[in-house]
């Protein structure tokens, strides 16, 4: 028998618990072993529709970044307006973006920029909720739970919670946000958390006077691959003990290794642990998961932006740029989406501190593949940054372009716990400029 780590932790602000592996054992377990999940996750993906094998990998920018230092700079606005860091002319003529962002500008015709995504609640909990569901609840802002679907959990009720083929989940979550789980539709469709003890628990334990280093663990995962096939344990297994078993020791394992890539690849990521993780969302997706999220924090920035600006937009600048290379030098630019996103933007005009404050009435948003039109600008900013000139993109409009990405029907509907048909977007089409 081998072990994973079953070290439950609390639940999670949107009311969910991580996803932790209990135990997998060669023979199987009592309680909820890692087959049982199987099980249920098996029973879930009968209950669902397998549609496009699209991806999304969803960056968050935690804590609401500033529109005008990111993609929005408005150099002609007054002073106290324009962006503190300058701006820098991309690849594509017409097109700036914030001064911190020389890399990015040189994938620009690879990227799209919305400058009109506008909603109006300036919370944390709030913007973060009606981001990621496509529904607003004020409650939230006073740490109030999820009470709709995320964007995730709806493609895994939709498609199934796991790849039929790889047998790998269909929603990953690398960082957590508020907002990102399944709220009524259940825990088989929460995310595989890799952040927490979901990842650890993919690692075998064995007793510490025996784990050396990472080969010594290696050999121990192939001396146990030779005893069970002398054993004959294996055909004793039914299936999902052995998804289990296959799982936890090969596919998962080599995907997440990253290690195993190019080593050209490797270089043109670097070693940053954003740059790591959105490699590592990239081999994910190119193995069948469907929508990755991960969260990279730090932008809730009222004071001295400048400097924030500074000492937090290069890793971003960096991974995003050797990411939107990746996909399109591997040809998956019509397979994987890559959408940047935060709860809000930040205040037009810089407050006493030199830094902005909460500003939800606009903000911008990144994204780069999926099949949609790149090298352009959606939609625009009034003079000084303040509201959308043009019609307002809301996290509906966003929610359903990923929905169309994704091939998800727009008229998704699923019963809430009452049982009544709830639609997964109520208002709200694909933005027509990228599609």
């Amino acid at each position: 028998m081998f072990s994973v780590l079953s070290n439950r932790k609390a639940g999670q602000c949107d009311g969910t618990t991580r996803r932790d592996f209990m135990k997998a054992g060669v023979l199987g377990m009592g309680g909820l072993a890692l087959s049982d999940l199987l099980r249920a996750r098996a029973q879930a993906t009968a209950n669902g529709q397998p549609t496009r094998n699209t991806s999304v990998v969803w960056l968050w920018l935690g804590g609401g970044p500033t529109h005008v230092e990111t993609f929005d700079p408005k150099m002609s606005a007054p002073v106290e307006f324009r962006s503190t860091v300058g701006a820098v002319q991309t690849n594509v003529p017409g097109i700036e973006l914030g001064g911190v962002f020389p890399k990015m500008a040189r994938v620009a015709d690879k990227m799209a920029f919305v400058r009109s995504f506008a909603h109006t609640n300036s919370g944390h909990g709030g913007g973060t909720h009606w981001v990621m569901t496509g529904y607003n609840y004020p409650p939230a802002d006073n740490g109030q739970g999820q009470v709709k679907p995320g964007l995730g959990s709806i493609l895994s009720r939709h498609r199934g919670a796991n790849n039929p083929h790889t047998g790998l989940p269909t929603y990953v979550r690398m960082g957590g946000i508020l907002g990102d789980g399944p709220s009524w539709l259940g825990s088989a469709y929460a995310p595989f958390d890799t952040a927490g003890n979901a990842r650890n628990n993919m690692n075998l334990q064995v007793p510490m006077d025996r784990l050396g280093d990472r080969r010594t663990l290696l050999r121990t995962f192939d001396t146990i691959d030779r005893n069970v096939d002398r054993s004959g344990l294996m055909q004793g297994l039914d299936s999902f003990e052995r998804q289990a078993f296959e799982l936890l020791q090969s596919r998962a394992r080599e995907v997440f290794d990253v290690s195993r890539e190019d080593p050209r690849t490797l270089d043109l990521y670097g070693s940053s642990s954003l740059a790591r993780q959105l490699l590592t969302a990239r081999r994910l997706c190119e193995s069948g998961v469907g929508f990755v999220t991960m969260n990279y924090g730090g932008w809730d920035m009222h004071g001295n932006i400048a400097q924030s600006m500074r000492a937090t937009a290069p890793a971003l600048d960096h991974a995003v740029s050797a990411f939107v290379t990746d996909i399109n030098q591997r040809g998956l630019e019509n397979d994987i989406l890559l959408v940047i996103s935060g709860e809000f933007g930040r205040t037009p005009r810089v407050n006493g501190s030199m830094g902005r404050d909460h500003w939800a009435p606009l903000s911008t948003l990144a994204l780069a593949g999926g099949g949609l039109r790149m090298g352009q600008i959606v939609g625009d900013s009034n003079a000084r940054a303040e509201v959308p000139r043009t019609a307002p993109i809301t996290p509906q409009h966003l929610m359903a372009t990923v929905f169309h990405v994704l091939g998800i029907p727009q008229g998704l509907h699923y019963n809430d716990q009452t049982g009544r048909p709830v639609p997964m977007i109520s208002s709200g089409s694909v933005i027509s400029e990228l599609a």
